[in-house]
């Protein structure tokens, strides 16, 4: 078949460059959202008078046969169409004549892909936040498990001070919520529809862009027309929200493996998300989770990519820009099936209580807190913190913990501290006293937990 704009060219395309040229193998997955826009716009001709009600009748029903086809996997795709949007729109002149040939009246593929790509990426960004939210609910299920498990809490790496599971899990539930806030910001602005903006100066014909933004379901026409099919930051910052995105699935999925190791013992990952070895027949391999972690990378390249392609591109449309989709739909995929696959793991993923707490009694935990009772003796805090460095250097001499310093060292390092004080420093006790807002103690986390319900609830309405 014919290229649909071969008409001022005296030769056919090399095949070579006929090939290079189709994007048909990456966006045919746009097939609905070009129809859905395709019956929109006729529907507006019809509306303004440039095509007849029975021609837009003819061209609605030719649009929902040949979706019907692609769907069923009926429809046969031919490279020499390049794209979706010929691809339909050649099916229907073979179909409709004549007739077919009105649809493209008033528009030109630059605002057709623009609109195609807005649909596509608006349903795209709902299902995502919905994966995010089934991930939050699977934290929440587990923390409200481990409000009171205790846990170490790190800083680079080094045992730093008490804390609980359910608390740690939180601190991944936040990070999950901005993730979804960051697409529905992304959401706005991709919520916008071009069609109607031409090939980039709009058109001479009495079109109603109001009109096909209300049947398509945007929240409002895009303002100018060179801008609508010129940029695709709307897709960069989508790309940008699943940088971010997988990079806390990959900090979690870090800790997956780290925790499952024979060293720590902390987690024991479910038979369904390890391999084994092909060499060593007791391996358990958290093979998952390392493969989240490098899909991040993936995703980090798709964002650059398409920051590369749109670097210096003049105005308006440039063929560069067909090479946006390949990058979002990659990244898309790449970011759901982590999320979804992570919410699987963590949700059948065992929390070794005794084994966590056997190594609470490693890295003088409670330092900070003896150093806080100080102050509440009224000693300024940078001294209690020289003091209690003093005691913590007194108890590696002495290869004991800060509650077993005996009285003289503790005279001797300073008689503000008293007995009663080393003696309170329980890990448990530790826990519980950390009652600020946002804190570790187990009053606090559940404080927490509901907090995160009622956010899924109200933002599911």
């Amino acid at each position: 078949m014919a290229n649909l704009w071969a008409g001022r060219f005296s030769k056919k395309m090399e095949s070579i460059v006929e090939e290079f040229n189709a994007s048909i193998g990456v966006d045919s997955r746009l097939y609905a959202c070009d129809i859905r826009g395709s019956i929109a716009h006729v529907t507006m001709l019809a509306a303004q008078g440039l095509v007849t009600e029975q021609e837009r009748d003819e061209i609605i029903a030719g649009l929902t046969e040949i979706e019907g086809e692609i769907a069923r996997g009926e429809f046969a795709f031919d490279l020499s169409q390049e794209d979706i949007h010929m691809a339909v729109e050649g099916a229907l002149i073979g179909r409709l004549g004549e007739t077919g040939k009105r649809l493209h009246t008033a528009r030109s593929r630059n605002d057709q892909v623009a609109v195609d790509t807005r649909l596509y990426m608006k349903d795209a960004i709902r299902e995502m936040i919905g994966s995010l939210r089934r991930l939050q609910e699977v934290l929440l299920e587990q923390a409200s498990r481990h409000t009171s498990t205790l846990m170490v809490g790190f800083t680079h790496m080094q045992h730093a001070q008490p804390v609980t599971v359910g608390f740690h899990l939180m601190a991944y539930f936040q990070m999950f919520l901005r993730d979804i806030q960051r697409l529905e910001d992304v959401y706005k602005r991709t919520d916008q529809n071009p069609l109607g903006s031409c090939a980039l100066a709009g058109t001479t014909l009495p079109i109603d862009r109001h009109l096909t933004t209300r049947l398509l379901g945007f929240a409002a026409p895009t303002e100018n027309a060179m801008d609508s099919v010129s940029d695709r930051d709307y897709l960069l910052e989508f790309l940008s929200a699943a940088s971010i995105g997988m990079m806390h699935v990959s900090r979690m999925a870090e800790e997956f493996v780290y925790w499952s190791s024979q060293e720590f013992g902390y987690i024991t990952l479910d038979d369904g998300f390890c391999t084994g070895s092909s060499i060593m027949p007791q391996k358990k391999n958290p093979d998952v989770a390392e493969l989240l972690r490098g899909k991040t990378g993936r995703v980090y390249g798709d964002l650059v990519a398409l920051l590369t392609v749109m670097k210096g591109t003049p105005m308006a449309y440039n063929k560069d820009f067909q090479e946006d989709k390949e990058r979002v739909f990659d990244a898309l995929d790449t970011w759901r099936t982590s999320v979804e696959i992570l919410a699987g793991m963590l949700e059948k993923t065992d929390f070794n209580a005794d084994t966590i707490a056997s190594h609470m009694d490693k890295g003088f935990l409670a330092a900070t807190d003896l150093a806080e009772s100080l102050v509440k003796a009224q000693v300024p805090f940078r001294e209690a913190h020289e003091i209690v460095g003093r005691l913590v250097r007194a108890c590696e001499e002495q290869n004991c913990r800060l509650e077993e310093l005996p009285q003289q060292v503790l005279d001797t390092v300073d008689p503000r501290v008293t007995r009663e004080m080393v003696s309170a420093l329980t890990m448990k006790g530790c826990v519980e006293a950390r009652t600020s807002f946002g804190g570790t103690a187990p009053s606090e986390v559940e404080r927490q937990i509901a907090a995160g319900r009622q956010w899924l609830d109200q933002t599911s309405q």
